[in-house]
């Protein structure tokens, strides 16, 4: 059929013809998801990842395996806090006694001393211990001379290298009657002080003691956390006119505040956990009234006695304890702060 050139058609022209096989399989592939089916696989999935880096994934097979076997299978073994337990016998116990353990410890006035010589010792060990790390990483940061610098931090960091054995044996060396601190006792005029068989003195030398050995470790990751600070914050603040303590208070105490948070949990967790091994190397039986803590009657009381199933109990009263503390304390900061360990 002939077309006039007035038709449209004759102006435009013939459209091309079209290749239906080229089209069908040029034509993006688009699949629509209806209901109740699932979203393809991303390419790399967990086990082509552990294929490609199963060398690296092998080195968590150690840290894995120190946890299963001595945190995790131990736990296991809290069963005897609700079983009687005699040595010999099944390492479950023998027979079901319930609650027993329990109300044996909170009916016993002793629990109850050492109880809260645990409380009082912790808060002091948290309340002084843990803001003195900030106070020397903020006065570090301050410093100009990089070697005056390295030789404050590495005279801090000194102590926490040694043995709780060391530590123990220069405190009581530092103390005896005739000791260092008497002989300047003396010096001055005063008799000499029996520090330790005095129970009012357990405290001040044991939180002084971890002051001595922790703080100058715990400044480490507070000095981290001040690099990551932006400089250019301090020169709007100095423009602004800020001083040196309206800039730390403004801006660098805001920008550690996430690490602050996150270790003073880490600190809250371990309230009551505190060190065994210190307190059972300085207290004695002159001091028992204030330096004996959870820990150590445990050791006594579980240990030396064989009575594991009331040590247990009262074990697991303790981790229930350092358990609601730590959630807790996350909870709070989360809800306050916006930041948590999870």
């Amino acid at each position: 059929m002939t077309q006039s050139l007035d038709s449209p058609l004759a102006l435009v022209g013939e459209p091309p013809p079209v290749n239906e096989t080229r089209a069908i399989t040029t034509a993006p592939r688009k699949r629509r998801l209806f209901r109740g089916e699932r979203a393809p696989r991303a390419k790399q999935s967990w086990r082509r990842a552990l294929a490609r880096d199963w060398r690296l994934y092998t080195f968590l097979i150690a840290p894995l395996l120190f946890l299963l076997v001595f945190k995790y299978i131990p736990m296991l073994g809290n069963i005897i806090a609700f079983r009687r337990f005699r040595p010999g016998g099944s390492i479950f116990g023998d027979e079901w006694v319930g609650f027993y353990y329990f109300e044996a410890f909170i009916s016993n006035q002793q629990f109850w001393t050492v109880f809260w010589n645990t409380v009082v010792l912790g808060a002091l060990t948290l309340l002084i211990t843990f803001p003195l790390p900030i106070i020397l990483a903020l006065m570090l940061n301050e410093l100009r001379s990089r070697r005056f610098k390295r030789l404050v931090q590495t005279i801090s960091y000194l102590p926490h290298f040694m043995s709780v054995v060391i530590v123990a044996g220069l405190v009581l060396q530092l103390t005896a009657l005739n000791g260092t601190v008497n002989q300047v006792v003396e010096a001055m005029g005063a008799d000499p002080v029996p520090f330790m068989q005095r129970p009012e003195w357990f405290r001040a030398i044991y939180v002084s003691s971890e002051v001595w050995q922790t703080v100058g470790w715990g400044t480490i990751l507070y000095l981290a956390a001040l690099t990551t600070i932006d400089d250019q914050l301090y020169e709007a603040a100095r423009i602004d006119g800020a001083n040196r303590w309206q800039q730390t208070w403004h801006i660098t105490l805001p920008g550690i505040r996430p690490t602050m948070m996150v270790l003073l949990i880490l600190n809250i967790g371990s309230f009551m956990s505190v060190g065994f091994e210190k307190v059972l190397l300085l207290q004695n039986p002159l001091i028992y009234s204030t330096a004996d803590v959870i820990a150590t009657y445990l050791y006594r009381v579980g240990i030396q006695s064989a009575q594991f199933s009331y040590g247990t109990a009262i074990g697991l009263f303790e981790a229930l304890i350092g358990l609601v503390l730590v959630l807790g304390a996350n909870a709070l900061s989360r809800r306050m702060v916006g930041t948590s360990l999870w």
